[in-house]
């Protein structure tokens, strides 16, 4: 876990900054500087570009993932990287054409609720396409063991770029309408500059290209993963493409602000995902079960600890920081933060079981359960949105995420004799909502920076004392004993 602990503590560095900057962007900029529909229409195209992301790249991020470290020759590696490169070219080109030709159609049906939605349809395939080609030369870093830099540029310079916009905006420098192109022009930039950093890391050579002899086999992986990931976008931003179908495209924007405060304690996950995946695939890859079973378990009870802690600080003063934006209108997504939570600890909980799904032989399960996700939300969210509105989006995912994650973990106990769950599993369990309990009704002052900023120094001490008096974590509890002995030290 040496390389996984260090690149994810970079990570979760860069993470925090880019969700501080992303938080003050939703939480105070995009809600007083942007018009409630501008910011419920940008919502609207970046999660619609996310959903049609993976079919035009045709998952060739996971792709790459998967096979790189199968192969031994530098020979084979560069026509492996080539090839993947090229090929979403031969879905991006038909689709563009069939888009051109059904774009009135497409537009018309998309904006039938909103009307603001029609002039801006055509943005959308060009914003996946540069969230695509940025995901594959990600994942083209990643797999040379190099995360944070392609890390940083996700997390933060997208969102210091929409500060600027943003700010722009305020200033009058940019209109709305010329900031919605603006972030789309973030987006190329932001592709451009993780390509160039992933050839200088690894420059294949162009001279003796060939296709690979396992040509059938990555595509016939690429093609069940292209659909599973289609799928896993679906569950991801669904409810944000829905909303705008029946109710007013505002609400995109009070939805999204409580989906991004809650989508906070999912950031030590991404953060150790950028780098426990690949090596999840080498470990798969080598036959070496006993390692990824090791994986498996300690990714499970350290992300759970760490989420855990994050979904108390969240929960316990999202009323007070719902003062501090100081928009009424926004305050309807309260119960919102709290589902999304509870959804994101069951994600935190799961480990590298979809590392494992993905880069095992069974990944063509992976595939099945994907779709039977997105068919299950699509479902709940027609159902539940016109029932309870905003919360019943939410409401959608998490009886998703819950259901399905149970399921996968007894897929993968019953083929690879492995679960991600402890004894220590359920103590954090019991201290999480132990403290939830006992702290919900406390207030420490009126005020309400300074009663977040009390009760979470509070919270925390207590958590991480409980953490380490029942030794829930080795990993954890030597990374604050180092933490401490160094200070110390230096004091």
């Amino acid at each position: 876990m040496g390389i996984v602990l260090k690149q994810t503590y970079k990570n979760t560095f860069i993470l925090f900054l880019g969700f501080t900057i992303g938080g003050i962007n939703v939480l105070f900029l995009y809600t007083h500087f942007l018009q409630e529909d501008y910011y419920g229409l940008i919502t609207f195209l970046l999660s619609t570009a996310n959903i049609l992301m993976p079919l035009l790249v045709f998952g060739i991020q996971h792709t790459i993932i998967k096979f790189f470290s199968s192969y031994t020759k530098k020979k084979d590696r560069d026509n492996f990287l080539l090839t993947v490169v090229i090929l979403p070219i031969f879905i991006i080109i038909p689709l563009a054409f069939i888009g051109i030709y059904f774009y009135d159609y497409i537009a018309n049906l998309l904006s039938e609720e909103n009307i603001i939605i029609k002039k801006y349809t055509y943005l959308i395939f060009f914003i996946a396409i540069f969230m695509g080609y940025f995901e594959v030369f990600y994942a083209w870093s990643r797999v040379q063991m190099k995360s944070v830099f392609g890390n940083f540029i996700r997390e933060i310079f997208a969102r210091i770029s929409v500060t600027f916009l943003l700010f722009a905006v305020y200033f009058g420098w940019l209109s709305e309408e010329q900031f919605i192109y603006a972030v789309a022009l973030v987006y190329l930039i932001r592709a451009v500059i993780m390509k160039l950093y992933a050839m200088s890391l690894y420059f294949p050579e162009i001279r003796s290209f060939s296709i690979p002899d396992n040509i059938r086999e990555i595509l016939t992986f690429s093609f069940y993963i292209i659909l599973a990931g289609s799928a896993g976008s679906i569950l991801l931003e669904i409810d944000k493409f829905m909303i705008p179908q029946m109710e007013q495209i505002a609400k995109v924007a009070y939805y999204a602000v409580g989906v991004y405060i809650a989508s906070v304690i999912g950031i030590p996950s991404r953060a150790m995902q950028q780098i426990i995946n690949p090596i999840t695939a080498k470990e798969l890859n080598n036959a070496n079960y006993n390692e990824v079973e090791v994986l498996y378990k300690k990714s499970s009870i350290n992300l759970l600890i760490a989420g855990g802690l994050l979904f108390l600080i969240i929960n316990l003063n999202v009323k007070d920081l719902y003062l501090l934006i100081d928009k009424p209108e926004y305050s309807v997504g309260i119960l919102v933060v709290l589902i999304i939570s509870f959804s994101e600890l069951i994600k935190l909980s799961l480990g590298t079981n979809g590392a494992i799904l993905t880069n095992s032989k069974y990944y063509k399960i992976f595939f099945y359960f994907s779709i039977a996700m997105a068919f299950s939300v699509i479902v709940l969210n027609r159902y539940l949105i016109e029932l309870m509105g905003i919360d019943g989006a939410a409401i959608a995912t998490l009886i998703v995420v819950f259901v399905f994650g149970m399921i996968k973990i007894i897929y993968v106990n019953i083929k690879l004799k492995m679960h991600p769950f402890t004894g220590k599993t359920f103590t954090v369990i019991i201290i999480i909502f132990g403290l939830y309990l006992i702290f919900y009704f406390i207030n420490f002052t009126s005020n309400p920076l300074l009663n977040i900023i009390i009760k979470s120094i509070i919270i925390s001490i207590i958590y991480f004392i409980l953490i380490m008096k029942f030794k829930i974590s080795k990993d954890l509890s030597q990374l604050i004993l180092e933490y401490i002995n160094k200070k110390y030290t230096k004091s």
